[in-house]
């Protein structure tokens, strides 16, 4: 035990901050926020905190728990303190964590979670060992609590705890201990014990894997447990176990399936939402095709069901009022859209936004973290505002659309009969879940529904009527999903039948009375609009008068989808935009989504934009230095109200709209403004908040594409900031930022050339980040196709440092841009590839199959990338012609075949 004790004073000066930050008035708060925050600078702080929540028994529990509290945000600190003061603060916590009341011993509990992640595991391996043994405590509330404390260790960081520790594995005994307890009579244990074990899925762990068998048994053994949570772990962990190792599931997949059919229809909504993930994650994989197609017609009617709102949603929803004129409330239009700015890859048959999978109309994945403003939903994809939460609902959607474009008309056979009964259904809540489906499925089964169309769509003009506003406005969505039919100039009649009575019918709900389906009207008419092209040109007169009368009656929030007009129009609805620009001062709410639609505007218009740039590009430049000085003047004086970010990330991203826009036409602007832009964007790169990071890592990409000339005096500073950012595992907030950091290096290294000397200081850290993010099994998939995107690019400029890594991450590399559509920047990290394999042709021999597959995956590859291919592949043909044979022989079918087609290999 350390000897460490606490000084009177100083302990009587915590211990009264800590009482006096239990009165809940602002100004009060404020002053305590900043008075504890200098408290970090005690060298011993955090000794203080851990005295506080173990030895002093006579103080309130709620001062104590404050404490742990406290302790676990503060945790880090332990990394810098003296070895005395550390050994008193993890002692003080186990003791805690042992022998206290309940109310305290689940604030030592989540102080030991913080602790082991900012330490490792390995480098505290007696308080693993010790939560080990109270496993078998005799008393059921200390084992309950201990296992607690696994569950959510082994969630955070599973990797650290996947560690050798003095040549010994924790996991070999925890993970047959886990076993054990999954039998455990308390629910709760059984719960944790499931829980823990199915993190270990995605990382691999060969502790688990050597009990695959037996974790296995135990999954089914658990799967009818009476404890819904115990339910909802099982079909989590076959989730988990479907993508990592779907072939130990695969000879039990009639028994699997049966069971997850079942539980997706459980009554216990969680446990429902995770077998429904299951159908997702199974869509999702284009090599399970063959096992999940004898199962279609038994879960697209599950499905289906899924798909209507809860009791919940509507309550939640609310949105059956005509609430046009009421204010819109702050909680309603939190910027969810600023700083969304995020690069990401489209890919073959079902579109990347940037995210892990496309959403749609259903929501986002699990990226929601409070902000919720950090990740970018799809304009065309209804920015669905159902709720912020992933729900049943959503993932059922979400699934659905999958399994079109995995299955098409054999889909729609399945549902056609359902789908129907839902759409003439008299209930609206039946009507709206049909709808939904049929957008969800509209992208796949597009083929095999266009005969019904022409019954279709008139059925989805006339609910524009509907007097539900959820109907209203889950109709436009789906309309806009099948603008593409209705604006094909087949026939005068075609026109007249389809085309303008969805225009009108569109145009009609962008003046809607309800503010829900104002923004879906909106949204889908922006989608009709870009599918319409020149048709819409004899209608555009009503069409802007329209949307001008929209601007003036809109609030704020739905302002911003009026940025999605084309070019052709900006002479319209300029006017309007820039008496409304003059009119607002820069601290205005109101000028954060018109800076979004001057984006959108730039973007559209290019070069073109010039005359109305120089005014655009001098405010942007005075708002971020503004911003950047209210965010330093508060990071000194706490006591202030932090400074909105929405400012600083939409001029970012409207700077990066100009840069998109006009290219080498911002030098003259650059030269122009003060503080030069360049040295704010170096400093907005090191801005604590995530939204920021990420726009401004994305500013980068686009002035190297742009305008690299200008940006190249300063890249010593921002390349510093950009390969800090590269992180294998970035916190959820930091994840977009990450990709943004990911993509533009690709940008840069193309830019500067080849084997250029001040790039090349910069390829070996950049490599050693890129690889983990791209080897990372828990990374988004778009962050895994920016890092391979940019390890491609880097190649290509610096062959000869990056081959030597080539056999460490060829065939992960070839796995994350397979799927990915033919385009330039596809091509340019292709042909890095090709190069890193003509330098070191050794690299790519384990990994053969995969690039053969990556290679015949390419529709047009361009003319340059084709002959790489083909010297390639006749060089590994004719460097040894029975192997090669031998090799290609074990491929699937349609590789050799495309293989002998192509490149007559």
């Amino acid at each position: 035990m350390s000897t460490w004790t606490p000084q009177p004073a100083g302990l009587q000066e915590i211990l009264q901050t800590i009482r006096d930050s239990t009165d809940t008035q602002g100004n009060v708060q404020r002053a305590i926020t900043h008075k504890l925050n200098t408290f970090t600078r005690v060298p011993d702080y955090i000794a203080y905190l851990a005295y506080i929540l173990t030895a002093l028994p006579q103080e309130e529990d709620q001062i104590r728990t404050i404490a742990g509290y406290l302790l676990k945000n503060n945790a880090r600190l332990l990394l810098n303190v003296s070895p005395e003061v550390a050994e008193y603060a993890k002692s003080a916590v186990l003791q805690a964590f042992v022998s206290s009341p309940p109310l305290i011993r689940n604030a030592a509990g989540h102080d030991i979670v913080a602790f082991l992640g900012a330490l490792e595991p390995r480098n505290w391996p007696d308080c693993l060992q010790q939560l080990v043994n109270m496993l078998d405590s005799p008393d059921p509330a200390l084992q309950e609590a201990a296992f607690s404390v696994f569950e959510k260790a082994c969630e955070d960081f599973p990797r650290k705890m996947d560690v050798e520790i003095n040549g010994t594995r924790p996991l070999d005994y925890m993970i047959p201990k886990f076993l054990v307890l999954s039998e455990h009579p308390m629910p709760k244990m059984r719960s944790h014990a499931v829980a823990c074990l199915s993190y270990f899925v995605p990382i691999n762990s060969q502790s688990l894997f050597v009990h695959i068998d037996a974790f296995i048994a135990c999954l089914f053994k658990r799967a009818s447990d009476e404890d819904p949570s115990v339910r909802r772990h099982v079909c989590q962990a076959l989730v988990l176990l479907l993508a990592a190792r779907p072939e130990k599931l695969m000879p039990e997949m009639s028994n699997v399936a049966e069971y997850m059919l079942y539980s997706t229809k459980d009554k216990n909504e969680s446990v429902a939402l995770e077998a429904c993930e299951f159908w997702l994650t199974f869509a999702e994989d284009p090599d399970l095709a063959a096992f999940l197609h004898p199962l279609l017609g038994r879960v697209a009617p599950v499905l289906l069901d899924c798909m209507i709102y809860g009791e919940d949603d509507l309550l939640w929803l609310d949105g059956d009022t005509e609430d046009t004129n009421v204010p819109d409330k702050d909680t309603d239009i939190k910027p969810r859209h600023y700083g969304g700015k995020t690069h990401g890859l489209d890919r073959e048959q079902t579109e990347a936004n940037g995210q892990e999978r496309k959403r749609g109309a259903y929501g986002e994945e699990t990226l929601d973290d409070e902000d919720e403003d950090d990740y970018d939903l799809d304009d065309d994809d209804f920015a669905d505002e159902m709720s912020t939460e992933w729900n049943l609902r959503k993932c059922a959607a979400a699934a659905l659309d999958v399994l079109a474009v995995r299955f098409g008309p054999e889909l729609l056979n399945v549902l056609l009969g359902p789908l129907k009964n839902k759409l003439w259904s008299a209930e609206w809540l039946e009507r709206e879940s049909g709808i939904l489906a049929l957008g969800a499925m509209a992208e796949g089964c597009i083929d095999a529904i266009e005969p019904h169309l022409t019954t279709l769509v008139p059925y989805l003009i006339n609910t524009l009527n509907d007097p539900k506003p959820l109907v209203r406005s889950i109709a436009c969505w789906t309309l806009g999903r099948y603008a593409s039919w209705c604006t094909q100039p087949i026939s005068e009649q075609h026109k007249n039948s389809y085309f303008v009575p969805t225009m009108e019918g569109l145009l009609r709900m962008v003046l809607d009375d309800n503010k829900r389906v104002q923004e879906a009207g909106c949204s889908a008419f922006a989608t009709l609009e870009e599918d319409a092209g020149p048709e819409l040109v004899p209608y555009l007169e009503p069409v802007l008068r329209n949307l001008v009368f929209a601007f003036d009656k809109y609030q704020h929030k739905n302002t911003l989808i009026l940025a999605l007009q084309n070019p052709a129009y900006v002479e319209i609805l300029m006017p309007p935009l820039t008496s409304r620009w003059a009119k607002l001062s820069d601290d205005d709410d109101d000028l954060i989504p018109l800076l979004e639609c001057i984006a959108s505007v730039t973007i559209a218009m290019g070069p073109a934009f010039s005359p109305y740039a120089l005014p655009v590009f001098q405010r942007c430049v005075n708002i971020i230095h503004q911003s950047l000085l209210q965010y330093q003047a508060y990071q000194q004086n706490p006591d202030l109200d932090e400074p909105d970010k929405s400012f600083l990330v939409v001029s970012l991203d409207l700077l990066s709209g100009l840069a998109q826009g006009m290219g080498m036409h911002l030098e003259s602007l650059i030269g122009q403004t003060s503080p030069n832009l360049l040295q704010l964007l170096t400093v907005c790169l090191k801005h604590p908040q995530a939204p920021v990071r990420q726009s401004a890592y994305a500013l980068v990409g686009d002035l190297a594409m742009g305008c690299f000339q200008l940006l190249r005096p300063h890249l010593p500073a921002i390349m510093a900031e950009l390969i800090e950012q590269l992180d294998p595992e970035p916190k959820v907030e930091f994840i977009s930022a990450c990709n943004n950091a990911a993509w533009s290096v690709g940008e840069v290294a193309l830019r500067y050339g080849r084997d250029d000397p001040e790039f090349q200081q910069w390829v070996n850290p950049l490599i050693a980040r890129l690889i983990p993010i791209l080897l990372h099994p828990k990374a988004p998939r778009s962050l895994h196709e920016n890092a391979a995107v940019s390890i491609g690019r880097i190649g290509l400029m610096h062959p000869n440092v990056v081959a030597p890594h080539l056999p460490e991450f060829a065939q992960a590399w070839c796995l994350a841009l397979y799927e990915i559509r033919d385009n330039e920047e596809k091509d340019s990290a292709f042909r890095g590839l090709c190069t890193l394999v003509q330098t070191n042709p050794a690299g790519i021999a384990k990994s053969l199959l995969w690039f053969c597959n990556a290679i015949i995956r390419w529709h047009q590859p361009s003319a340059e990338l084709n002959s790489m291919f083909q010297q390639l592949l006749s060089g590994f043909k004719h460097h040894d012609e029975a192997g090669w044979a031998a090799q290609v022989s074990s491929f699937p079918p349609v590789i050799q075949e495309r293989l002998a087609t192509r490149y007559g290999v």
